[in-house]
């Protein structure tokens, strides 16, 4: 039940972003470029210094999992759809391409609501690192799928929908991980290979290509906070995995 909880947090960072994207602020997305540069830093680190040892220590067989986790999301954002990027999307595309794109982020979302419950299935220290790393790059996405709406000529509801679709699969994801064993069992190692994959391969080139030093501190930033925030759960009697 936990998990359901934190995941219906989670999905709110999606609802909140496509706001962010069709509402009033449309035009003012600094702040969601720092959470971007901010949860890569923070996402990855969680993934290499906790998810993976720990799926490692479990099962013998977690790297090729983890292998199979990161090119499912390339297969499913870089291949099957030709377009796509985190941010918002500023040129016309197709219905067909941002059906696609959505297509695509709603794997990722799913995996998103694995980790949570895979964590949670572990100790709450890791279900609540894995719930901050997920919450963190919500916001981006929600802005994300909502853009890719609008630029394929969708209305701001069905891009705002759109934003609600991804939370729905992250609730899904939490879902799956309780009532299926293979799930259960290898969404740990699955969902440190797309948690690697969307902070190096999504979010990190991202921030690379706009040349924004705030968002180059941000990231070291959520680095620097995961140590923190580590330390912070430590203290507050939750213990290590």
């Amino acid at each position: 039940m936990i998990a359901f909880l934190f995941a219906g947090a989670a999905a709110l960072g999606n609802l909140a972003g496509g706001w962010a994207m069709v509402g009033p602020w449309r035009k003012s997305h600094g702040v969601i470029d720092l959470f971007l540069a901010f949860s890569a830093g923070f996402m990855l680190s969680v993934a290499l210094l906790e998810v993976a040892p720990e799926a490692i220590s479990q099962r013998p067989d977690a790297p090729f999992f983890m292998l199979a986790g990161y090119l499912a999301v390339h297969l499913a954002q870089h291949v099957l759809v030709p377009h796509f990027h985190f941010g918002e999307e500023t040129h016309p595309i197709s219905p067909r391409q941002g059906i696609a794109a959505l297509a695509g982020l709603l794997l990722h979302t799913f995996f998103d609501g694995v980790a949570i419950a895979s964590g949670f299935l572990v100790s709450p220290h890791l279900g609540l690192l894995l719930f901050l790393a997920v919450f963190l790059h919500k916001l981006p996405e929600g802005l994300t799928v909502s853009s890719l709406m609008l630029a394929g000529g969708q209305s701001r509801s069905r891009a705002l929908g759109a934003a609600g679709l991804l939370g729905v699969a992250t609730m899904a994801g939490v879902f799956a991980t309780n009532v299926a064993q293979p799930i259960a069992s290898h969404g740990l190692a699955i969902s440190a290979g797309v948690t690697i994959y969307v902070a190096a391969s999504n979010l990190v080139p991202e921030l690379q290509a706009r040349h924004k030093k705030g968002m180059s501190f941000a990231f070291f930033g959520g680095a620097a906070a995961f140590f923190l925030t580590r330390a912070l759960v430590s203290a507050a009697g939750l213990g290590a995995p």
